[in-house]
């Protein structure tokens, strides 16, 4: 399972000014906001960002100057790859360390949405034991309890991060992960597609340009 919400494309009309800066073109910028307050590439900004995308990294740094910021809600398993990608992101996570015992645990805690029939039968034994070490750190107060759900806690348990990140960033990504046998990977890949101009310049399907 992944989710991903409150998504924010932001200092998209810098980077495509920026982005003219080497050949001074700056007067054949034609891009503008809207009355919804979106900005909108125009042909002439629109071209010159696709071609600058296709001519390799050292051409479209414009990209890592468009940042995005999204809530991820995913296994810890997912990410533990996600981790992978360090340069130029930034996360901040809800914490295990302090708040793994404030609620109690439910099924809904944990990604368990590709889990055999019998295996979904056996997780829910994992989740009561989970539930009883939770009770009993909060009526003794004892780590040992606490050290134990940390230990038995599974990897399939979802976190939620608020996560900064440009668009070179995801452009890494999706070339990356797009085959990747892990069903979330699957899942982001398709968020990425709702961003703004992504068949353009992350995912490269729109090759009109």
């Amino acid at each position: 399972m992944l989710k991903v919400e409150r998504i924010s494309v932001m200092n998209l009309d810098n980077a495509i000014r920026g982005a003219r800066n080497p050949m001074n073109s700056w007067e054949k910028g034609d891009s503008c906001y809207n009355e919804k307050g979106e900005y909108i590439l125009g042909e002439n900004d629109l071209g010159l960002a696709v071609r600058l995308c296709r001519s390799g990294t050292d051409h479209r740094k414009f990209m890592r100057q468009i940042f995005v910021s999204m809530d991820i809600t995913a296994p810890i398993y997912w990410w533990k790859e996600f981790d992978t990608y360090k340069i130029g992101t930034t996360a901040n996570s809800t914490s295990t360390m302090h708040k793994i015992h404030s609620k109690s645990f439910e099924a809904e805690d944990f990604s368990t949405d590709q889990l055999t029939e019998e295996t979904k039968l056996f997780f829910q034994d994992v989740i009561s034991q989970l539930e009883k070490l939770r009770l009993s750190f909060l009526e003794t107060g004892d780590k040992s309890y606490w050290y134990s759900i940390i230990q038995l806690l599974p990897s399939s348990y979802n976190q939620m991060r608020t996560c900064t990140l440009n668009y070179e960033n995801l452009i890494n990504i999706y070339n990356a992960r797009k085959n990747h046998k892990l069903k979330e990977w699957h899942d982001f890949c398709d968020y990425m597609k709702e961003l703004p101009y992504s068949g353009e310049l992350l995912t490269w399907e729109k090759r009109s340009q």
